[in-house]
């Protein structure tokens, strides 16, 4: 149904995000973030079905916790990571795919790899990639 007067839309920007991490687990700081199939936090890794999440804000070690025993902050937005030497100029506004917690590739590696998020530049620095 249409609106007839003005609505209080309400909005979050959700460039920071906490969830928990998944059982065994180790997260450093600076890391890619991604979601398993449980929606846990795991590091960025060669493997499919992962979530994109973003960069984790602090350092996590779950590595003799249970899943959600501990909890992980990251934050969403566009950041510079490794280039695994495959990504250019002209992969620019295509997509970037996750090699490990913080390489980057211009491709799923014949399916084998995540997407993670928009290349928005290629520099010396690395590959800056819009996790949204």
């Amino acid at each position: 149904m249409p609106l007839t007067n003005d609505r209080d839309t309400h909005r979050s920007d959700l460039t920071l995000v906490t969830d928990p991490v998944a059982a065994s687990t180790r997260i450093f700081g600076g890391s890619i973030v991604m979601l398993d199939a449980s929606g846990n936090a795991v590091p960025g890794a060669t493997a499919t079905g992962l979530v994109p999440r973003g960069i984790s804000q602090e350092h996590v070690d779950n590595s003799a916790g249970s899943a959600g025993e501990k909890n992980v902050r990251s934050r969403r937005g566009v950041f510079c990571l490794t280039n695994d030497g495959s990504v250019t100029r002209t992969d620019i506004g295509g997509q970037a795919y996750v090699v490990d917690d913080e390489t980057v590739a211009n491709s799923d590696g014949t399916g084998t790899r995540s997407a993670l998020g928009k290349i928005i530049d290629v520099d010396a620095k690395g590959v800056w990639v819009e996790i949204a």
